[in-house]
């Protein structure tokens, strides 16, 4: 049996190609029990961030085996 939880993983980047966080600026939030709670930390998170044109975040998914 597998569970998943979902993770808002981000933050400022050193440039516009998103290769490189900046040093001290990355972000993370959750875990999120489901994929709703991820979606709405991710639209707060965005929008706080709107501003910054080298910010970005997404959306991580992680499976979880379960013992049974």
């Amino acid at each position: 049996m597998t569970k998943e939880r979902f993770w808002v993983i981000g933050g400022e980047y050193a440039a516009m190609d998103f290769k490189r966080l900046k040093e001290g600026a990355q972000q993370l939030l959750g875990p999120f029990e489901d994929r709703d709670e991820a979606r709405a930390a991710w639209q707060r998170i965005s929008a706080e961030n709107s501003s910054r044109a080298t910010a970005r975040f997404s959306i991580a998914a992680e499976r979880i085996s379960l013992p049974g």
